[in-house]
């Protein structure tokens, strides 16, 4: 086997990503993958019965159309999608429900008296979704393109991200509508980092929908691998990397691994003072997830959510922030937060006829070992009277075993680092260029770097141009643009 141009470790969404990239600049490259398949957290699988395919962590992503990568990348053009004109919903008790649907205007007209407030919330946003995209694609230390709509989601953020953030708020609908997916970050709340993350996602929602891939996350990593080969390119599964010495001869080496994982494997030869910086880089608190296969659709209270691919469950405003204070403090929440994903009432490829698949996960504390299926269970059976007699099986991951799974995921931690403030700002590092290490040729591509967690790609193609510019001496960014017939 000859020895490539460039590395990367790691086969994930931003691995990959780093890899088309490379690939697609005629730079031979080799991937290395610990496990027998590729995906990293966008693989799908039959966990629970033949026929009942699950994604086994991603499962719906607003950033599948919003991501300049794959914008670039043409994905919407390579695999088919889904997008539910409801992008999420939030029940509350006694059958009422927020109800974020893509239109803008269909969303505030069901809010009731907080509609108007809502609409203005998001309308600037979801109007400058592509410049807000720009924005928060790469290092924050970067002078805004926008700087206008920059202000607007500042301010935006500081209100919500406040003890403020129920100032503009009349009824509870609209406020537990946006706080289920400000919680997305594993965070207490009200917080400013969270909050940001939060509005994106939301205001992706209006512009773009949330897209679920048919046939599973696993199909987007699968194009991706597609054009690394069809380019030159090759992928070694069944390939623990631990030791940089362990590498063939290269140009460049990037590493779709947590900052930890950087560490591990290149070891001393980072110079100290990075190592130190590597090993101050904080992880957050983790997920625990059950997957569900069902005799049936879920029999929501309020008909309107069997039309929404994600669901929020916790309850109010107020119910949902208690919830992470207790995760933040070490607790297992009694009422828990749970993000709910239903993607085969919109795929009939994940079940047998008549049968479906539920995806649902709850925030806990990092390392719990903790099977938090009936605590799930309870709060999806308080929104959907019924559910437990629809269900024929499940499998449950506690945080530990994902930090099994995957050990970018440290104790549990799906986000490869913590999403506070200050790792928004230093992520691993305070640096204009964060995918570039110490180390000549060495890049990190992963959650740990900028713009954080999601499926994006965006780490990977950031660290990639890195490395054609200070390695290969281009300037100019490769098409990633689908090939006719190849």
């Amino acid at each position: 086997m000859t020895s490539p141009d460039a590395i990367v470790i790691g086969s994930g969404p931003n691995g990959l990503a780093a890899a088309v990239t490379l690939a697609r600049a005629g730079v031979s490259v080799r991937v290395y993958e610990r496990e027998n398949t590729i995906g990293g957290g966008s693989r799908t699988a039959e966990v629970t019965l033949p026929g009942f395919r699950h994604d086994i962590c991603s499962a719906v992503h607003p950033m599948a159309y919003a991501s300049g990568f794959f914008q670039r990348f043409g994905l919407a053009d390579r695999l088919d999608f889904v997008t539910p004109e409801l992008a999420y919903g939030h029940p509350l008790d006694g059958g009422r429900a927020g109800l974020a649907w893509r239109s803008l205007e269909r969303t505030a007209d069901g809010l009731g008296v907080d509609g108007l407030a809502w609409q203005h919330l998001f309308g600037p946003l979801a109007e400058h979704a592509d410049a807000i995209g720009q924005f928060t694609s790469t290092s924050l230390f970067r002078v805004p393109k926008h700087p206008l709509t920059l202000s607007r989601f500042g301010l935006r953020a500081l209100e919500q991200g406040s003890p403020l953030w129920n100032v503009r708020w009349r009824s509870d609908t609209a406020p537990a509508l946006l706080t289920g997916v400000l919680a997305h970050a594993i965070r207490p709340l009200p917080g400013l980092a969270p909050t940001a993350a939060g509005l994106v996602l939301a205001s992706y929602a209006h512009a773009y929908g949330w897209p679920i891939p048919v046939g599973g996350s696993q199909g987007i990593v699968d194009v991706m691998a597609a054009d690394v080969v069809a380019h030159g390119g090759e992928i070694v599964t069944d390939h623990n990397v631990t030791s940089l010495r362990e590498l063939p001869p290269s140009r460049a080496v990037l590493f779709d691994t947590s900052a930890r994982g950087l560490d591990r494997i290149a070891g001393n030869r980072l110079p100290a003072g990075y190592r130190r910086k590597l090993s101050r880089f904080a992880y957050g608190n983790a997920v625990a997830k059950v997957d569900f296969a069902l005799s049936g659709p879920v029999p929501w209270t309020n008909p309107e959510l069997a039309q929404t691919g994600t669901l929020h469950l916790g309850g109010t405003r107020a119910d949902i922030a208690r919830a992470e204070r207790d995760v933040a403090r070490g607790r297992h929440p009694e009422n828990p937060y749970v993000l709910v994903s239903q993607p085969s009432s919109f795929d009939p490829t994940r079940a047998p006829e008549g049968k479906h698949t539920l995806w649902a996960y709850t925030h806990v504390p990092a390392g719990s070992d903790v099977d938090r299926t009936d605590a799930i269970t309870r709060q999806i059976e308080r929104f959907a009277p019924g559910f437990r007699d629809l269900i024929l099986a499940s499998a449950s991951k506690t945080a530990v075993d994902y930090a099994a799974y995957n050990p970018n995921y440290v104790g549990g931690d799906i986000s490869a680092g913590d999403v506070d403030l200050l790792q928004l700002l230093a992520r691993p590092v305070a640096s204009l260029q964060p995918w570039r290490t110490p180390l000549a040729g060495v890049y990190l591509c992963s959650s740990s770097t900028p713009p954080g967690p999601g499926v994006h790609g965006l780490p990977g193609w950031n660290a990639a141009l890195l490395a054609l510019h200070d390695v290969f001496g281009m300037t100019t960014p490769p098409s990633l643009a689908p090939v006719p017939n190849l």
